[in-house]
């Protein structure tokens, strides 16, 4: 689990779509939740029960993001 912290809303949505767009492309979805500022984020594999490459590497591109 992470939580990102943006200086508003705007820039937390604007995370999430990006995010969202990659998580498509992959077909692998995160848990998330978002209150105005902050996004918290959960990436596990729920058939792998557990943590899978895919969940590293969304959890890269999520990183890079904000960078």
């Amino acid at each position: 689990m992470r939580e990102f912290r943006f200086p508003d809303f705007s820039e937390a949505f604007t995370f999430m779509t990006r995010a969202a767009l990659k998580a498509q492309i992959m077909d692998h979805h995160p848990e998330w939740f978002n209150v105005y500022d902050k996004v918290v984020v959960l990436l596990t594999t729920h058939d792998a029960d557990g943590v899978t490459a895919l969940d590293v590497e969304l959890a890269q591109y999520m990183d890079s993001l904000v960078d």
